[in-house]
């Protein structure tokens, strides 16, 4: 493609589903991820376009690549970021193989799909597209592909930004946190930037009783300890909590007639309510994910556990989330405990007032004519909660339409995305990068 050239879009189009295809392949669960393999994959195709490409190596099998355009450096580097892990698969319960990356009526299956290998060969060709284009760009462009994000990035972004820290040492960043979706009869697409997170905090649940012989009446059974705690759990109703990114969302939507305003409380809790992605943003959640007790059907147990995963809203401390869970639950044969929490990281919004922004609601004006941007938090947690406190501009957007059926993917049965979804992500992704760097 000559400089300056008008892109064939449909061109890219076919690229782009011809590398996600070969990249969805490339079986990278974590445990134990083998990330390697993907790095050099994507490296490959940037470098044979004459893009540099740095590989780093945090633990065997586990590499991080970091590829540069370099621009002029009257402005500070921004950085591309996607993880190459996915999160493991149930193979018996697919209906196409996972790793398989089978096109069917449109639709691209596979582990990673929407989380996050697509996103990431959309940042890929917006990479692919600057070089091409020979924009002139004012900042570096990085391209940052990293292991081990969905266990937590010890051997991805949290080592990198540790042991290299120039690397990390840019003005902004644009990875996963949030999506497009479009809007129900009659509605405007919806395009969420998330400027903060949850933070993730496992708990364990541990209920002691007597152990016994099952053929007897028996009043003291952890088992049945453990379900009266979780059933009180489950009924808990804590209502809405708006943190700044929330009540910033709720403004951006009412404006719309999306949603009711802040001022009518109870229309607005019924709206937020009926809808679970939404009123993870106003809430901090709690799944009960693991159960065990006993060790034989003839015994009545003595302990009994449950694991629940919790995403704590910006701001709230984990041990008052377990002060509260635990006068929740008002049993003392109940031990709760902390089983795993995310890194004990300064919690941090990034800043909506900034070129990227720009950048990002200029693109969609000019390609969706008529959606909507709002900030938003990320229900989960992503590789942005590291930089962010670094000062960095870090914003989560897959800038995609996703339908509900796909956005229902992340960690579930046969994951897919639409071509239509890849190649508009591909321009959109571009068009924020041209933007915001040249």
């Amino acid at each position: 493609m000559a400089a300056g050239a008008a892109i064939d879009w449909r061109a890219v189009e076919q690229e782009a589903v011809g590398i996600l295809r070969r990249y969805l392949r490339i079986d990278t669960r974590n445990p134990p991820g083998n990330e390697s393999a993907a790095a050099r994959f994507l490296g490959d195709i940037l470098e044979a376009e004459g893009i540099p490409c740095e590989y780093l190596e945090p633990s065997p099998g586990r590499e991080i690549l970091i590829a540069r355009l370099a621009g002029d450096g009257s402005a500070r580097p921004l950085m591309l970021a996607n993880h190459t892990d996915v999160v493991p698969v149930e193979e018996e319960h697919w209906s196409h193989p996972p790793f398989g990356a089978e096109l069917v009526d449109g639709r691209i299956y596979g582990r990673g799909a929407v989380d996050m290998k697509g996103c990431g060969v959309m940042q890929l060709l917006a990479v692919l597209l600057a070089r091409r284009q020979g924009l002139p760009l004012r900042r570096d462009l990085v391209f940052c592909a990293l292991p081990d994000e969905e266990v937590g990035s010890d051997v991805g972004m949290a080592w990198l930004c540790e042991h290299h820290p120039q690397l990390v040492d840019v003005e902004f960043e644009l990875n996963e946190g949030a999506v497009g979706q479009p809007g129900a009869a009659g509605e405007p697409a919806l395009f969420s930037v998330a400027v903060a997170e949850k933070e993730m905090c496992e708990l364990r649940l541990v209920a002691r009783g007597r152990a016994g012989h099952a053929s007897q009446p028996h009043e003291d059974n952890a088992a049945l300890h453990l379900i009266r705690a979780l059933s009180r759990l489950s009924d808990w109703e804590r209502g809405l909590t708006f943190t700044p990114p929330a009540r910033a969302y709720v403004e951006r939507l009412s404006e719309a007639g999306l949603l009711p305003p802040l001022a009518r409380e109870e229309a607005l809790r019924i709206a937020v309510a009926s809808d679970p992605e939404r009123l993870a943003l106003f809430t901090t959640t709690l799944n009960v994910t693991l159960i065990s007790a006993g060790v034989k059907s003839n015994m009545i147990p003595s302990t009994a556990e449950a694991t629940l995963d919790c995403r704590l809203l910006p701001g709230t401390a984990p041990e008052e989330w377990i002060a509260a869970v635990e006068e929740r639950i008002g049993d003392d044969r109940i031990r709760v405990e902390m089983k795993r929490r995310g890194p004990r990281l300064p919690m941090a919004i990034a800043r909506s007032d900034t070129a990227l922004m720009d950048a990002i609601r200029e693109t969609i004006a000019a390609e969706v004519p008529g959606a909507v941007v709002a900030l938003t938090t990320s229900a989960y947690g992503t590789d942005n909660r590291f930089l962010r406190p670094r000062g960095v501009a870090a914003y989560g957007l897959i800038p995609a339409l996703l339908s509900e059926e796909e956005r229902r993917g992340f960690h579930a049965h046969d994951e897919f995305i639409t071509v239509e979804n890849l190649a508009l992500g591909s321009r959109l992704m571009y068009g924020i990068v041209r933007r915001a760097c040249s």
